[in-house]
């Protein structure tokens, strides 16, 4: 073959030789690929896990929440027992001498009452310890208002059965100062096991409920 038409021979060796080349230069790459691949591997292994210290911030945060619920809680659990406090003073009196009260007093106590249903009817989402003492004082509540309606509805009944229905509204007022016992205790152990020490929220009136002195 003339040089015209065709190649020289170290032309034609020098193409041979670099077709034999790309195969090897293939395999290095591949091999500096699985080695920077497996690097990467180990140091995504050997890292701190991402997902624990998302999961640890969370309840990071969630205890903060948490705790500022239970501050606020324990105001609002302060007014209303003070409130309460107050109410059954004179409530407790017309029960224990069975007379009854004049309609200004008890509208009065149901104004008070209405209001304490309002200030505990509303209902955050926390933890389950936290809302357990909000329902719980929110259900005790509600009892105190169907012990105060019972003696209303008891005092504009019939006079021979108001010696009955009297003694509904006592066992009604039992139930309803047992329950918030229950809260206060409840109260106190969630302030307790957020760092924020005992908080004593128990009635003080006349059957108010026992209450811990710790």
């Amino acid at each position: 073959m003339s040089r015209k038409t065709g190649k020289p021979s170290y032309v034609r060796q020098a193409q041979a030789e670099q077709t034999r080349r790309i195969p090897l230069t293939v395999v290095i790459v591949l091999v500096v690929a699985a080695v920077l691949a497996g690097g990467l591997s180990g140091f995504l292994i050997g890292r701190p896990d991402s997902t624990t210290r998302a999961v640890e911030e969370l309840r990071a945060q969630e205890a903060v929440r948490d705790k500022q619920q239970i501050q606020e809680l324990t105001a609002v659990v302060g007014d209303s027992q003070k409130a309460l406090d107050t109410l059954l003073t004179t409530f407790d009196g017309a029960l224990e001498k069975g007379q009854p009260a004049d309609a200004a007093t008890v509208q009065g106590w149901q104004t008070t009452i209405t209001q304490l249903v309002a200030k505990h009817a509303e209902s955050p989402s926390g933890t389950t310890a936290t809302n357990v003492a909000r329902g719980a004082f929110r259900g005790a509540v509600n009892d105190f208002a169907v012990t105060v309606d019972l003696f209303a509805a008891a005092q504009a009944g019939p006079e021979a059965q108001r010696p009955g229905l009297i003694e509904i509204v006592k066992r009604s007022r039992t139930a309803a100062a047992a329950a918030w016992s229950v809260a206060a205790d409840q109260l106190d152990q969630i302030n307790v096991d957020a760092g924020l020490g005992h908080q004593h929220v128990y009635l003080t009136g006349q059957s108010g409920g026992e209450g811990h002195t710790d």
